[in-house]
């Protein structure tokens, strides 16, 4: 995870005390803050996020709280644990600091104090994960905010973001086929925006069962149902002041449609079992690869809550239309598989890129990082020739053979049967392209620096864009 949003998880059943402890944390510490009252609340949230530093208050006799930090310090031992001691009390020190704590803080708490120590801990979980090998993964110097590409389409797209951001509630619907990666749109809207200190929670709509979906996103009551034995906060509330990403919100069921109906026009909403309103203030990024009128037209997505989505719709256009994107997305990909390995693949010549930027590409960006995987594990210490493409990427390989010592092809040699000519201009067109897209890349699309690079006059370069059709 980035260290620039390391995450804190406050355990405490007084919410006073919680919250006040929350509020110095956001004020004086760079991080991101969850919080809950019981030891069950703290597994949940530990389940889903990558908390960094946790502080654990105490109950009267400790057990349950002993239990937690001897759990998470087994189960996620790059969670570092503060147990809030009661000022004084050596044995609940001991206890504690033997179960897994790193530091402890004193109850009551001191906001001055937690903050010292909480910052203490938060430097010290860094500097275990800076000495770790990096897990595989897009970093944000890579691209923009994560995001990759080399064509003008993303570049126009990117553009808007940027202005969408600050305007931070306002509602965005994110439109595109699966693999495009929404998810990465949204996340780039979260970090841009005003509420990039808070916290970005996604929620995926089709992947939580259905039963379950309603107490997940609103969270519910003590008593609310059988075993409900303690009061749940749900991702909504996590959210606030936040950013909320509901990814294929097609999918959502009619009742929870009219609770977030409700959450977008009145700013509140009722856990499962309460009568009490909740006041929440979230900002909404939604995202869909179905289309949501054809929905509202059969009935299953309310009319008025796709109005209320598409205050700002922003559509990513899959792979296939942004074939310039695949080179740099390629380049990061192999970078990033390469971290891990002893022996690292080393690229993809222009001949398999050619073929890729063929392909109609039915998964995106999802299916070219797999692909580019798949040819890092199988050959490693090679750089990828059209050949090695597996059989559905190879329709747009050319059917060149290498030039000998000779000058001849291998299919010019006496003995072969057949005479095979190369197609000088193809080949001298499918070079200057090259060089066109790797200046474009480099000059982060600006075409008067990309034509300066290739030493082109920009109404010459601008002229070659539109004969070979390259956006």
């Amino acid at each position: 995870m980035s260290t620039d949003t390391a995450k804190v998880l406050i355990v405490e059943q007084n919410k006073v005390d919680r919250d006040r402890v929350a509020a110095a944390l956001r004020k004086n510490v760079r991080c991101i803050v969850f919080d809950c009252g019981t030891a069950s609340g703290a597994l949940e949230i530990l389940d889903g996020e990558d908390i960094g530093v946790m502080l654990v208050g105490t109950d009267g006799s400790g057990t349950d709280s002993l239990e937690l930090i001897r759990q998470v310090h087994r189960l996620n031992p790059g969670t570092q644990i503060i147990p809030a001691i009661t000022q004084g009390d050596r044995a609940q020190m001991t206890s504690a600091l033997s179960a897994g704590g790193l530091f402890y803080v004193n109850f009551p708490y001191d906001s001055r104090e937690v903050a010292i120590i909480v910052a203490r801990a938060l430097r010290f979980y860094r500097s275990a994960e800076q000495g770790k090998v990096a897990e595989p993964g897009i970093r944000k110097s890579d691209g923009f905010m994560g995001i990759v590409y080399g064509s003008e389409k993303m570049a126009e797209l990117l553009s808007v973001v940027k202005t969408v951001a600050d305007d931070d509630a306002s509602t965005v619907l994110l439109q595109g086929e699966s693999g495009t990666g929404k998810e990465l749109l949204a996340q780039a809207l979260h970090s841009l925006s005003p509420r990039s200190g808070k916290n970005f929670v996604p929620v995926n709509c089709a992947a939580i069962p259905e039963d379950l979906m309603e107490s997940e996103m609103f969270g519910y009551v003590k008593g609310a149902f059988t075993g409900a034995n303690q009061a749940k906060i749900g991702r909504m509330q996590y959210a606030d002041k936040g950013t909320l990403f509901l990814d294929e919100i097609g999918d959502m069921k009619p009742s929870l449609q009219s609770k977030l109906l409700r959450v977008l026009q009145e700013k509140e909403f009722e856990p499962v079992g309460g009568v009490k309103p909740v006041a929440v203030n979230v900002r909404v990024v939604a995202a869909t690869h179905r289309n949501l009128e054809e929905l509202v037209a059969a009935g299953t997505f309310r009319q008025d809550l796709y109005y209320r989505l598409n205050v700002v719709p922003l559509t990513i256009p899959p792979l296939r239309e942004r074939g310039a994107d695949i080179p740099p997305l390629v380049d990061t990909f192999v970078h990033m598989f390469n971290r891990n390995k002893r022996v690292g693949l080393k690229g993809f010549e222009s001949s398999a890129l050619d073929a890729l930027s063929r392909y109609d590409w039915p998964g995106n960006v999802r299916e070219l990082k797999n692909l580019v995987q798949r040819m890092v594990v199988l050959h490693p210490g090679k750089k990828i020739a059209c050949a090695d493409l597996p059989e559905q990427y190879r329709l747009g390989c050319t059917d060149s053979a290498p030039i000998g010592k000779s000058g001849q092809g291998a299919a010019d040699r006496p003995g072969t049967g057949s005479i095979r000519t190369y197609d000088f201009k193809a080949m001298v067109a499918r070079f200057e392209e090259k060089l066109i897209r790797k200046a474009l890349h480099m000059s982060g699309g600006n075409k008067k620096e990309a034509a300066e690079l290739l030493t082109l006059k920009r109404t010459t370069f601008l002229e070659k864009l539109k004969k070979r059709n390259i956006s």
